[in-house]
């Protein structure tokens, strides 16, 4: 609030100062000698504030500025400061000039050597100092420059030895600092070990070698480290197998009944297609999914190493029912996530079903539909014939698979 108080008052003044100077122009002209005046200018100088001097000597602020013009040039200004933009662009300017200085030092020719000759000194150096020092140093433009350079490069046999020094200085980087530093902190320490760089040197040369900061693909990396054995795809669409009680195929569809939705979870044997076990239910739970595979291995009792191929569904992939498989030493393939075709087998079974079954009769209670369902499977496993099993009926297959056993 104190600053802005003093702010105002300084414009106050200054608006007074100027008005006064203003109304007295005409009628009672202040007039001062060349002494009189370098002592306001000292004044100022030495930083008596303008609105001040321009209240008192009843004068202008332009004119205290074309008298500081015009009088004491050479007084230094002692009290003046610079701004943090000043002063980091001096910054600049002096490291760009001990820059030029360097180059004109290390460079075997003059800037009034023939022109080629000056190219071929710049090129010795080009990627120790930016272009734009570099040109400037030797009085040649960027573009004839960056032409010399193109038109060279990939004939140059000191490209390659300078890149394959970088590429080795830049792995070693890499590698001691634990994968996890970018092109512009590896081009940093480069400087610090005294190699002239830029940032995009580096990066080009990182990604030419394969090399990516551990930090921007940590996550990426890490879920793809352990998505695998999570939700790995064991069967990769090759629905095959040699025997019984080697790999099912699971899924869930749902049915609409009137007002009343029924979610139908079936297991099948990929070897005989015939249906192991089923169950229906009004909720797509975890329940109806656990519930099936228990009736299945009660029946079945299959070997270790059983595979259970089903889509990513939530009651599938839950922790419930992964427990379940693992303590059964049951090995869980997924169907590959947007792939329609990834769990074909057990797709293909309720598109029958429909066809042949739910669509071509009206069921009018859940009850109706239970006997109807439990009709139509064991209608699919005994007697209808299947194109993959040679037109033999799932149950067929498995008592010839049983007898070649015995």
């Amino acid at each position: 609030m104190l600053a802005g108080q003093a702010a105002s008052l300084r414009v106050n003044l200054f608006l007074h100062a100027t008005l006064v100077a203003y109304y007295k122009k005409g009628a009672n002209i202040m007039t001062y000698t060349d002494q009189e005046k370098t002592d306001i200018i000292a004044q100022y100088r030495q930083g008596k504030p303008i609105q001040e001097l321009c209240a008192e000597y009843s004068v202008c602020v332009r004119t205290i500025y074309r008298w500081a013009k015009l009088y004491c040039p050479a007084v230094p200004d002692e009290r003046r400061t610079c701004t943090v933009k000043e002063y980091d662009a001096l910054l600049r300017r002096v490291a760009k000039l001990e820059n030029m200085v360097a180059i004109l030092q290390t460079v075997g020719c003059t800037v009034h050597a023939p022109l080629k000759e000056r190219l071929g000194e710049l090129e010795l150096l080009y990627g120790q100092y930016d272009v734009h020092t570099l040109c400037e140093a030797m009085n040649v433009s960027r573009g004839t420059f960056y032409n010399h350079i193109l038109r060279n490069k990939r004939s140059n046999a000191w490209f390659q030895k300078r890149r394959e020094e970088y590429c080795g200085l830049i792995r070693e980087v890499f590698d001691e600092y634990r994968q996890v530093l970018g092109a512009e902190k590896i081009r940093t320490i480069l400087v610090q070990r005294g190699h002239q760089v830029s940032p995009e040197y580096v990066a080009k040369l990182m990604k030419e070698m394969g090399l990516t900061s551990i930090r921007s693909t940590a996550k990426q990396d890490y879920m793809k480290l352990h998505e695998p054995e999570k939700k790995r795809n064991v069967l990769r669409q090759q629905f095959q197998a040699d025997r019984l009680n080697q790999i099912w195929v699971s899924d869930v569809t749902c049915f609409k009944l009137g007002e009343l939705y029924l979610y139908t979870c079936v297991i099948l044997d990929l070897f005989s297609r015939r249906v192991v076990a089923y169950k229906v239910s009004r909720k797509n739970s975890t329940q109806l999914i656990t519930s099936t595979f228990k009736d299945a291995w009660e029946q079945r009792a299959p070997d270790t190493g059983l595979i259970f191929h089903s889509d990513r569904g939530a009651q599938y992939t839950s922790h419930r029912f992964r427990q379940l498989l693992h303590e059964r030493a049951v090995v869980q393939s997924f169907s590959n996530s947007r792939k329609p075709h990834g769990n074909a087998v057990a797709e293909s079974f309720f598109a029958t079903l429909k066809k042949e079954d739910l669509y071509r009769k009206d069921y009018t209670s859940e009850a109706a539909f239970k006997r109807g369902l439990a009709s139509y499977i064991e209608f699919y496993s005994t007697q209808r014939p299947h194109r993959t099993l040679k037109n033999l009926t799932p149950c067929q297959v498995e008592d010839a698979f049983m007898s070649d056993k015995s």
